[in-house]
């Protein structure tokens, strides 16, 4: 599979077709709707600002200790409220999930032959961009997670393993379900990949106590002159553009943003500015080759002449988070704005040639 879902897969399943693309709609949709939820935890963190932005003074070994507390620390809320909120948070968790596995194995795998839990090697389909979307979206809804877990005040650590790790967790259950599918199987690439994705996020919180760099995505879709690898596109990604941003690999880029600042507290660079690393695929019109074939097995699409190959960027980027605002509705837009890239220009390598890119989404 590639990216995630949620009660939502079940509607988007009668216009998304189930082919060799399939899998990446149902965890995309998982990780805009974790995001989704932590855009209201986001509202309601703002909502506090006037009260926990204040000096609480404690006396401590006969001394006055003054500590102020921030929006994104609630660590000093009181027992009471802490058991409350982690209360809601784990109903929330075990709520929202199940309603999203029930979801999607109803839309995906409930029609179709189960078998013994089996695997198989699907590491080299779609130049490896499919594995970097399982990477995106574990950093993603785990980046959600732990952000619920933050506003319930719990401990330090326990909020970046309980929460960093959720992406790896709940894409490891779909990846189960895709064991015990006859049409598919376990991948120890597509699991490798969600625990390599929650796990840049749990390193960075543990080494750095923020994301310095943070994982980004792109999308740009796809129109060919030849009529025929439209209908090649139309056929494997979906015609419509919200079935191609969540499946057309020729269209996804994926980026790592690092913050300047962040790295050089000292400089004068503005704390917005990001230097980005980005990658995507061209040529993409099959898993393992541009060949389809139809039930029979009879080939219906042969354009082995057209290259396939690895697209490499580098571009600015701006940190949105970093972007200074009293408007509860502008930070929270920003917060879940700042998983997708700014576009802005690029210089790009690929085919063995750099150019310039006046705009790079």
């Amino acid at each position: 599979m590639n990216q995630t879902s949620v009660h939502s897969s079940t509607l988007l399943a009668k216009f998304i077709p189930r082919n060799e693309g399939h899998s990446c709609t149902a965890k995309a949709l998982l990780s805009f709707c974790f995001l989704l939820i932590i855009s209201i935890v986001s509202q309601a963190q703002d909502s506090l600002n006037a009260d926990t932005v204040k000096k609480v003074s404690y006396a401590l070994q006969g001394r006055l200790v003054s500590l102020v507390s921030t929006a994104n620390d609630y660590s000093y809320l009181p027992k009471e409220k802490k058991q409350r909120r982690i209360k809601i948070i784990t109903a929330t968790n075990i709520i929202g999930y199940s309603g999203a596995m029930v979801g999607l194995y109803s839309a995906w795998y409930k029609n179709y032959p189960q078998t013994n839990l089996h695997s198989f090697n699907d590491n080299k389909e779609w130049k490896q961009i499919d594995k970097i979307g399982h990477a995106y979206s574990a950093y993603a809804e785990s980046k959600a997670s732990m952000e619920l877990w933050r506003w319930t005040g719990i401990d330090r650590k326990k909020r970046i393993w309980i929460g960093g790790m959720s992406g790896a967790f709940y894409q490891t259950v779909i990846e189960t379900l895709d064991g015990f599918s006859k049409e598919w199987g376990w991948s120890w690439g597509d699991f490798s990949a969600n625990i390599l994705g929650s796990g840049m996020l749990v390193a960075q919180e543990l080494a750095w106590d923020e994301q310095r760099i943070q994982f980004k995505f792109s999308f740009h879709r796809k129109f060919y002159n030849d009529p025929v690898l439209n209908q090649r596109s139309n056929k494997i990604f979906g015609s419509s553009t919200a079935e191609r941003f969540l499946k057309d690999y020729n269209g996804q880029t994926y980026w790592l943003s690092a913050n300047l600042k962040s790295f050089f507290p000292k400089s004068n660079l503005p704390a917005w500015l990001q230097l980005s690393v980005g990658t995507g695929a061209e040529g993409l019109f099959g898993a393992n080759e541009n060949i389809g074939k139809d039930d029979n097995g009879n080939i219906i699409f042969n354009r082995t002449n057209i290259k396939r190959y690895r697209q490499w960027y580098l571009a600015p980027d701006i940190d949105l988070t970093k972007i200074k605002t009293n408007k509860k509705g502008i930070k929270v837009a920003l917060n879940i704005l700042n998983i997708v890239k700014f576009p802005m220009p690029s210089l790009e390598y690929s085919n063995g040639k750099f150019r310039l890119n006046a705009i790079t989404f």
